[in-house]
């Protein structure tokens, strides 16, 4: 497949699949394996990220920028904003001690990315049925306790296809947190997780870096910067009406599709 349309692809992928709880690492990795992409210290895959990362910026500048400013003479808005910290510190802790085994070792295994999406399906369509009656409606107004425990909960998203989305907001749902405010929770919590794991990854392949491919890093984090736009916007209002199980039945149509495709030897 041509580099350019392989890049469009990808971008496209990342896009779609990064703020859904369907795991875009785990689609990503497995779209590269079937496609036989692979970029020199993944820069390609690490950099259309932040294309992703923008976007969500972009929808949420002026909550963050009013909520930043209110931190000044507020204690709620201080709150809110320790909240999310706290929710962001396990990550830290467990990814950095973890980095290499998770990159060299769990990433280059398609069988458990493709097995992880099938479990992590099941237990979407589980939990939508059977999340306690919520008690929290607002994201930012979190028992600290909680937010923190939901941190832990993202952790398990070091395993490739678990998603990092689907992570957080299982655990969310589990602790009372309504589904639309579980889904905000998880996109704000994404910012400072995606920007921090972004940029250990492009540390630590500091000396491998490849920017020969400008064109192709381009057209990847530009589709998906304009894909994670739409679907950010799209996706609340949706979960919102419907829930997750739509998520649920894609993980594991996916993650099944993929075990085959192994299977046959691809």
């Amino acid at each position: 497949m041509d580099n350019t349309l392989t890049a469009a692809l990808l971008g496209l992928l990342e896009g779609v699949t990064e703020f859904l709880p369907v795991s875009s690492t785990g689609h990503l990795l497995l779209a590269g394996h079937f496609l036989g992409f692979e970029s020199e210290g993944k820069t390609f895959e690490v950099v259309i990220q932040l294309g992703a990362i923008f976007a969500l910026i972009s929808v949420y500048a002026v909550l963050l920028a009013r909520l930043i400013l209110r931190a000044r003479h507020e204690a709620a808005a201080r709150r809110s904003i320790l909240s999310l910290f706290l929710a962001f510190i396990p990550a830290v802790v467990i990814g950095l001690a973890l980095h290499g085994f998770i990159k060299n070792v769990l990433f280059e295994t398609p069988v458990l990315i493709a097995v992880m999406l099938i479990l992590g399906g099941v237990v979407l369509l589980v939990i939508d049925r059977i999340a306690p009656r919520p008690v929290h409606f607002n994201a930012l107004e979190l028992p600290l306790r909680k937010s923190l425990a939901i941190g832990f909960c993202q952790c398990v998203a070091m395993i490739p296809g678990v998603s990092r989305s689907g992570a957080t907001i299982v655990g969310a749902l589990l602790m009372g947190v309504e589904k639309r405010a579980a889904a905000e929770f998880s996109f704000l919590l994404s910012l400072p997780t995606m920007g921090g794991a972004v940029a250990l990854d492009l540390y630590k392949n500091r000396e491998v870096l490849d920017f020969a491919a400008v064109w192709d890093i381009a057209i990847g984090f530009t589709v998906a910067f304009l894909t994670a736009l739409v679907v950010v916007r799209w996706v609340l209002n949706y979960i919102s009406r419907n829930g997750y199980a739509l998520f649920g039945w894609w993980r594991i149509i996916v993650g099944a599709g993929a075990l085959a495709l192994l299977s046959l030897g691809f």
